[in-house]
């Protein structure tokens, strides 16, 4: 199976009230951060290999990994022989999370150039850190492989305040990040690669949106998988507040059924 590359090291600079203190993966929706959530996602299809791209708060990331058996599982304490034992609990996740710091500063596509050496193996998915979605990962992946491009990014509907992409068919023909386009198709992140994107990046210093995927659509190797379903990105506070909303209500569009 693909490994699956989050995108976590950005400062999260919009959702201030809540970063300042925390990196933005890890706000919380309901009772866990918006990071597992996605990764459940992922896990659900049966994608359970991941590796998180680190910079801002990089170690309070690790911090919350080091410590996901303790926090995901009941425990026995024994207090004459200080030790702590997990009991193990059937709906805790069993995933492979490989932690790697990207760089403080570095560019979404810097991240992934950083990341090479563990990436050209083959196929793999990448996706941000706050974005939440019911895409069909495993349609998303076979579609890809039936394209036979480099690339293939998941196309959602805006909501009047990102950019957008100019679509042929199921090409992408121009990749413009935003600008203002209403009633269009914009990046919803939930992309898969193939190895041949690393010659698109030419340092840590790569702007993955505004320069690497516009080359790929320029080059015809840049598909498009078009979802029409939920789609939602922890971007601000308000954003926050909405998918907490749909949380309580118990009916998160993003949670696979049998998974809330």
């Amino acid at each position: 199976m693909p490994q699956v590359v989050l995108l976590c090291g950005g400062f999260g600079t919009r959702l201030s009230e809540e970063t300042a203190v925390k990196p933005k993966p890890l706000v919380e929706i309901g009772d866990r951060p918006i990071l597992c959530h996605i990764m459940n996602s992922y896990s659900h299809y049966g994608f359970r290999e991941f590796v998180l791209a680190l910079g801002y708060k990089g170690d309070a990331i690790k911090q919350y990994f080091l410590n996901y058996p303790y926090l995901q599982n009941d425990l026995t304490i024994s207090t004459g022989e200080p030790r702590i034992v997990p009991a193990t609990r059937p709906d805790v996740e069993d995933w492979t999370v490989h932690l790697v710091g990207t760089g403080l500063h570095t560019t979404t596509g810097g991240r992934l150039y950083r990341l090479r050496d563990r990436l050209r193996g083959g196929t793999f998915m990448m996706t941000y850190g706050d974005g939440v979605s019911d895409v069909n990962l495993r349609a998303l992946l076979d579609y890809h492989y039936s394209q036979g491009r480099l690339a293939t990014v998941t196309a959602v509907r805006p909501r009047g305040r990102f950019g957008a992409l100019k679509l042929e068919g199921e090409r992408v023909a121009r990749f413009q990040e935003k600008v203002p386009a209403e009633d269009s198709w914009i990046n919803g992140g939930f992309f898969v690669f193939e190895p041949g994107l690393f010659d698109y990046l030419e340092d840590d210093q790569a702007q993955l949106e505004s320069e690497v995927l516009d080359r790929l659509a320029r080059d015809k190797q840049l598909a498009a998988y078009r979802h029409d379903g939920f789609w939602e990105c922890m971007d601000t506070l308000r954003d926050k507040k909405v998918l907490e909303e749909l949380w309580a209500s118990g009916n998160a569009p993003w949670i696979p059924a049998g998974r809330a």
